[in-house]
């Protein structure tokens, strides 16, 4: 398998993290957002609307999404699961990582296009949209704090893909300066270190 990917970029971390976390081998091609090699018509015929990651398989075919990739590697490779292992825990496992991508992920990269250097010039930006991401975030991180003075992980007392997707979406905040503090947020820092301690989080 060969994963099209920008290093810094969040989605492409969460299915490097998610491939290590199920032991897969698999090349690299780096496709830097920064130099605009996601815009080239070469990168285009691999996802027309120019989003990473992008996943080729040995015969040509292609996934663009990083959740499909995930799925696709989750049936392919079963184990350890990360998706649920019965329906109740796979609801909970999807319930908690559209929490996790929606109110974390999303707004997070809304502050990020919106507000930082790094777009300006290259997009369209809405500073005022951005500030109010970040105050929404701020709210969604007492949500998730709640949450998690009742168990270990997002979907239950296990590690799944829905900590996956949190973990780089926060991890990823700290570039516009959106933080965890233990201070005030004890729960979620707890949380986040168990699962950074985790050796695919260096993925």
């Amino acid at each position: 398998m060969l994963l099209y990917h920008d290093p810094r970029a969040p989605n492409p971390r969460r299915v490097r993290v998610f491939l290590a976390e199920k032991g897969v081998a698999y090349d690299t091609i780096e496709v830097l957002i920064a130099n605009a090699a996601h815009q080239t018509s070469e990168f285009r015929k691999k996802n027309p609307i120019a989003l990473l990651p992008v996943l080729e398989l040995a015969d040509g075919r292609v996934l663009r999404e990083s959740m499909a990739i995930c799925r696709y590697v989750e049936e392919t490779h079963p184990d350890p699961n990360l998706f649920g292992a019965d329906p109740w825990e796979r609801a909970q496992v999807e319930m908690w990582n559209r929490h996790a991508e929606l109110e974390l992920l999303w707004p997070i990269s809304q502050v990020f296009r919106n507000t930082h250097k790094f777009w300006e010039g290259r997009i369209k930006q809405a500073p005022e949209f951005g500030t109010m991401m970040r105050e929404l975030i701020a709210e969604r991180f007492d949500w998730f704090e709640s949450e998690l003075g009742k168990r270990s992980y997002l979907a239950g007392d296990r590690f799944t893909v829905a900590d996956i997707t949190a973990m780089c979406a926060l991890d990823f905040g700290k570039v516009s300066d959106i933080r965890i503090h233990a201070a005030t947020h004890p729960n979620l820092a707890a949380w986040h270190t168990r699962v950074a301690e985790r050796p695919s989080s260096k993925a």
